[in-house]
């Protein structure tokens, strides 16, 4: 009997024993996963640290290239050897966008920043070029090695590089502006010219007539089918595009716009426009808002003796369906910009200010 009592105790001790054995080894566990955890947190912050601080020391050493830095600069400081040396721009402007003082701009800054820049003239002022003109400008400014980096600009409508066998795209960058503020001022700028070369002899001089009166007895040169300017600039080469109130033009306009330009400015805030690209391409457009608010290149051509048109020109206009489409694709562009510039800008005490970086790199494999 004592045996068994005997016995019955050591059975309680060795339950208990196991119990406390498993107990430590539990809280074991627990800790040991809970020092792998801290141990993986800790190497992830390590690891943001050194990728924000790499990222930081790129921003930092381009915000300090000089103004004279050179490609070489560039390309060591920024790692791009190789990659933007060789980017084209092309700037299909549409005539009466205030393209004039964008282009003085580029022209200004060509020099310093090292890159060329071509304006690209075409036969009577034509918009839109042949086939086998396609393929040479398209083949030809792509192997242009000498002439790289570039930006062209021209009165030319929209032009898909792809279809013609050629791997890489230009970026495209443009303008656009109020449609019926753009056709009074052509209509005004064909009959008197303006300050940019004030003594050309423009093929309209000598005609007298106002907008209005030409609206009131239909007149030609203010039919709302001349209107029909940006939507087909940014529709491009295709026979549809140069239709009239064409809604797949349209359409076809919208779609380029958001996907095969990097950015399109409206003329009434042309500023923002250069100050968007300033901080997306500085390899050529560093030192382009000192420029613009100097006041030397932010002088928009001034149409000699512009009429704004009457209220009722206006409400007789805008009845016509083209207006119509062509204000459609003006407003879907200024939201469009004002999108860019939203995530691209805070605004402080009326300034713009970069937002600067807003991504980085974790979780890097290997280590």
């Amino acid at each position: 009997m004592v045996f068994r009592a005997f016995r019955g105790m050591q059975g309680k001790h060795f339950a208990l024993l196991t119990a406390s054995c498993a107990i430590f080894v539990l809280f074991a566990v627990v800790h040991l996963e809970g020092e792998i955890s801290r141990l993986d947190a800790a190497r992830s912050k390590l690891e943001n640290a050194l990728g924000r601080i790499q990222l930081e020391n790129t921003e930092h050493a381009r915000r300090r290239l000089p103004s004279s830095y050179t490609k070489e600069d560039y390309q060591e400081t920024t790692g791009s050897r190789g990659k933007t040396d060789d980017q084209i721009i092309i700037y299909n402007r549409v005539p009466k966008t205030a393209s004039t003082s964008f282009a003085g701009i580029a022209y200004d800054l060509c020099n310093v920043n090292k890159f060329h820049v071509l304006h690209l003239n075409v036969t009577k002022n034509m918009h839109i070029l042949s086939l086998s003109d396609q393929m040479r400008f398209v083949h030809n400014i792509s192997s242009w090695s000498a002439m790289k980096p570039a930006l062209y600009h021209g009165h030319l409508a929209y032009l898909e590089f792809t279809r013609f066998g050629v791997t890489q795209m230009p970026l495209y960058i443009n303008i656009i502006r109020d449609p019926l503020d753009r056709l009074v001022s052509y209509y005004y700028f064909v009959r008197n010219g303006d300050d940019f070369r004030p003594h050309v002899k423009r093929r309209k001089s000598g005609n007298r007539q106002s907008f209005d009166e030409c609206v009131a007895r239909d007149g030609p040169d203010c039919d709302p089918e001349s209107l029909w300017m940006q939507i087909p600039f940014f529709c491009g080469h295709s026979a549809e595009c140069w239709v009239p109130g064409n809604r797949w033009a349209l359409e076809q306009a919208k779609y380029n716009l958001v996907n095969n330009y990097l950015v399109v400015g409206v003329t009434e805030e042309l500023a923002d426009f250069v100050a968007v690209l300033e901080v997306t391409l500085p390899r050529f457009f560093k030192g382009a808002m000192e420029l613009f608010n100097s006041g030397r290149k932010s002088h928009l051509r001034k149409t000699f003796n512009k009429v704004s048109p009457s209220e009722e020109t206006i409400a007789k206009i805008q009845e016509s369906d083209i207006w119509k489409m062509e204000n459609e694709f003006y407003e879907f562009a200024k939201e469009h910009f004002h999108f860019v510039k939203r995530r691209t800008f805070a605004i402080k005490n009326g300034v713009l200010l970069e937002k600067g970086l807003q991504f980085m790199y974790e979780k890097i494999r290997p280590r």
